[in-house]
């Protein structure tokens, strides 16, 4: 299988504008992630796709891949779908621009539900970890999962799932973890359809793809991602960076 990882880039999020391109440690935020995700030795190629020049010259004038997206998009698997339409690849993983402190053991172990899918019964494959404070739980921030016995997802939400009307009936709370590994053709299905009322009631793309009947798999990982949201989270990274 060919293996490339993409990673989109706004330039203008919406709670931390420019994040992508603050110092952290002498380099971007987005050089550093673009860098964690070569060095995991997992992929085939990286690329940045990006609506930014600015982004896009980072990238490039540092030796880089990068694909300016032609089309205003809805999301990160828009972008990506028009970015690999005409590439030639097996499986294509999201990897978050924000999240420059890749682990490389939870990304390896997704990839290997996809060799391990001789009847190409998986469509996409993503990450989740149990949390277990209740703020954690309750924070519509924190999206979480509930997945069947075989570990399909069979629902994503902003809220606590399942709800817990018995305290005692031993339920987890699972963390969905924004990384995605998808057959090409699921991304590009995913593309032509239409957002239904779920995934535009809670903002959350995976939704489309359960909406219209692809499978998503999930792992469990006991590693968490640490992301940059806020300016707050940047101030966090660079001290991760210095231990």
């Amino acid at each position: 299988m060919k293996i490339i990882a993409v990673i989109p880039a706004r330039y203008a999020s919406t709670r931390f504008p420019a994040k992508l391109m603050q110092d952290l440690g002498g380099k971007t935020v987005i050089q550093r992630t673009y860098e964690a995700a070569q060095n995991t030795n997992l992929f085939d190629d990286v690329f940045v796709v990006t609506d930014s020049i600015l982004i896009y010259d980072e990238i490039i004038n540092n030796g880089g891949k990068a694909i300016m997206s032609i089309k205003e998009h809805e999301s990160g698997s828009d972008r990506i779908a028009e970015a690999v339409e005409h590439l030639e690849v097996d499986i294509v993983v999201n990897v978050q621009g924000d999240e420059p402190f890749i682990n490389k053991e939870p990304l390896a172990k997704v990839l290997d539900i996809f060799r391990n899918d001789f009847d190409h019964k998986i469509d996409l494959a993503s990450l989740m970890f149990e949390i277990k404070d209740k703020t954690e739980v309750e924070n519509p921030n924190n999206v979480k999962v509930v997945t069947d016995q075989n570990g399909f997802a069979l629902y994503f939400s902003r809220s606590v799932i399942p709800y817990p009307r018995d305290e005692h009936a031993g339920v987890r709370y699972m963390k969905h973890i924004g990384i995605y590994a998808f057959r090409k053709q699921a991304l590009l299905d995913f593309y032509r359809l239409p957002m239904q009322s779920l995934e535009a009631s809670e903002k959350l793309e995976q939704l489309r793809y359960l909406e219209f009947g692809k499978r998503i798999r999930m792992v469990e990982t006991n590693q968490g991602s640490i992301g940059i949201d806020t300016p707050e989270d940047l101030e966090q990274a660079r001290k991760l960076l210095l231990e």
